[in-house]
């Protein structure tokens, strides 16, 4: 009878501690940035003031984050686009490229697990982004990233230097593989020497690729995409999307979560894919507005993962506290930046707008204008605004100013064009600007029909750093008339006349010089791969240093409007463009 109690109690006593060993629950975070653009510190570097959001508030959050989960349990990621966006990393980019670079300096301090490259981290050129991956600690992803001519098998060794196609993490014994990939569109905006020796192969493709080797050669519990992509449109080509994270989602099956970001918008939406399977995409938007979240709790029984629970959020980091901390960390780079960018360059005897440059000629864009055409020698000038709402007020112009008129670094580039391909491209620009008026009471400004923008107020339906205008000709815009007849060019602006035929220098920036936006190629139909052709100047540094050189070497200027385009016919569009300035500015 003993014997058998005693057997009994042996065999009860293996049973639970076998069940013990069968059964477990793991529970863990995955916190995302993307799109931080330079928004490290809270203070606008340039309009001098403070800010919310920015990396020192989102430590404040994953410090929180880390004592509540365990260091060990939580994944800090970023999503790319670091290197361009505010002063600061242009300072440490091209002011002081001898040092170590402040954003791998700030991911390096903030402990990141993993990043993906993003477009504007290769925007800088190879002499900065080649530097900044060897100097950030953490595995930088680009799985599409490769080494022009390899081939586009699963070998990481085609892979470009210093870029792995995955990471690997371990928390509590899941195995998690993060496969990171850029957006394949850089060759449609960038110049080729900055991307030279590289090729961006088509996202789709390469995901089924590499979820295949990671399955087989891995064996993960989980696969997270890290893609800077957004979401679906943007550029679509034969070759490519643009923006390819829907697609990916739903066309190869092995992803648990996707991590996005590169549109600016945020998203956080389940996605079936053609396997049935549910998966998770997020985009927290930018400037650290907000970081994306997923708390994730597996539970196994043995070796097999039975149940995964998977919930993905958005949360604000507008309000969260500052880490002082952190920026004593880098108050001597703080400082050094603020006395850079107070640098007087020159003197504005009147104040310039952006939001004047939507309703027909400003001084704001007519400076770039007047600029480009003296720094160049060209004929015409091409520009936009590229802040929807910024000012350089009238006295003393700073550096800080200059970022007002470029945010992002671009080459000043002239092209030869003929002038039936400069209207078209105007066409295109003010059909992505301008309604087609059919009565005094429409709007003259073609804009969004929901209300779906983080602000609640109207905004135009395309993207303004696309609504290109002209200097060096006179031509009038009639809103009355169907799209790609709306422009009609009267002379060049010196008197002589315009002719359609002839070839004419123009000047713009390297962005849209090398298609982007697709003005020059859907519009004006000028074939992609006869732009560099095109080119007869390049400049050798980014077209801020030659604007900031010229308000230098003038001392005191005086933006003007040109007045050599307007809107007609003005019965109808003077009283529209008064009611439509209204709503998107509310004066």
């Amino acid at each position: 009878m003993k014997k058998l109690i005693f057997s009994t109690i042996v065999l009860l006593t293996i049973t639970l501690t076998m069940t013990g060993q069968t059964s477990k629950t793991v529970r863990f975070k995955v916190i995302e940035t993307s799109d931080v653009h330079g928004h490290f510190f809270p203070y606008d570097f340039m309009e001098k003031k403070s800010i919310k959001g920015t990396l020192v508030r989102a430590n404040t959050y994953i410090n929180k984050e880390r004592e509540k989960y365990g260091k060990d349990h939580l994944l800090l990621i970023d999503n790319g686009d670091i290197l361009q966006g505010q002063p600061c990393v242009y300072w440490t980019n091209y002011v002081m490229p001898e040092d170590e670079n402040l954003a791998a300096r700030v991911i390096n301090y903030m402990q990141y697990d993993a990043e993906t490259v993003g477009n504007h981290d290769i925007e800088p050129g190879h002499k900065v982004y080649d530097k900044w991956i060897r100097e950030v600690r953490c595995p930088l992803l680009g799985a599409n990233i490769v080494n022009a001519g390899s081939d586009s098998t699963a070998n990481p060794k085609n892979i470009y230097t210093g870029i792995q196609p995955y990471s690997i993490h371990h928390i509590d014994g899941v195995k998690i593989a993060i496969i990171g990939m850029l957006t394949p569109a850089i060759p449609n905006w960038l110049t080729e020497n900055v991307w030279k020796g590289i090729e961006f192969e088509e996202m789709t493709s390469c995901a089924r690729k590499w979820v295949k080797y990671i399955l087989e050669v891995e064996h993960p519990d989980l696969i997270f995409g890290l893609f800077h992509s957004g979401k679906d449109g943007g550029i679509i080509t034969p070759d490519y999307e643009e923006n390819a994270t829907a697609a990916v989602a739903r066309e190869v099956p092995g992803f648990d979560v996707i991590f996005f970001g590169h549109d600016h918008q945020v998203h956080n939406e389940w996605i079936t894919n053609n396997a049935g399977q549910q998966v998770l995409i997020i985009d927290p938007s930018c400037y650290v507005k907000n970081v994306a979240e997923t708390e994730i709790e597996l539970t196994f029984e043995g070796d097999k993962l039975v149940k995964k629970d998977i919930k993905g959020e958005i949360i604000s980091m507008l309000d969260e506290q500052i880490d002082e901390q952190m920026v004593s960390h880098f108050q001597k780079d703080i400082d050094a930046v603020k006395t850079y960018v107070d640098r007087k360059i020159g003197r504005f005897e009147n104040s310039i707008y952006t939001r004047d440059c939507f309703f027909g000629n400003a001084a704001f864009t007519d400076l770039i204008h007047n600029l480009q055409l003296q720094i160049t020698g060209a004929d015409i000038s091409i520009t936009a605004p590229l802040s929807f709402n910024a000012a350089i007020n009238a006295g003393d112009v700073t550096v800080a100013d200059m970022f007002k008129l470029y945010r992002f670094e671009n080459l000043l580039l002239v092209l030869r064009m003929t002038g039936e391909e400069l209207r078209k491209h105007l066409e295109m620009s003010y059909d992505l600007w301008t309604n087609q008026m059919k009565s005094p009471d429409d709007h003259i400004m073609l804009l969004r029909d929901d209300d779906s923008e983080d602000q609640q107020r109207a905004a135009f339906k395309n993207m303004t750093f696309n609504f290109d205008s002209a200097c060096g000709i006179d031509y009038e815009v009639d809103v009355t008339k169907p799209d790609g007849e709306k422009v009609r060019i009267l002379r060049m602006s010196n008197g002589e006349p315009f002719n359609e035929q002839k070839w004419y220098k123009v000047a713009m920036n390297s962005y849209r010089a090398n298609g982007g936006g697709e003005l020059l190629t859907l519009g004006a139909g000028i074939p992609k791969d006869s732009l560099t052709s095109r080119v007869i100047y390049c400049s050798e540094l980014d077209q801020r240093h030659y604007l900031m050189e010229e308000i230098e070497r003038q001392g005191t200027v005086n933006p003007q409007p040109n007045h050599n385009w307007k809107f007609v016919p003005e019965a109808w569009v003077q009283p529209a463009l008064e009611r439509d300035r209204k709503l998107l500015f509310k004066n």
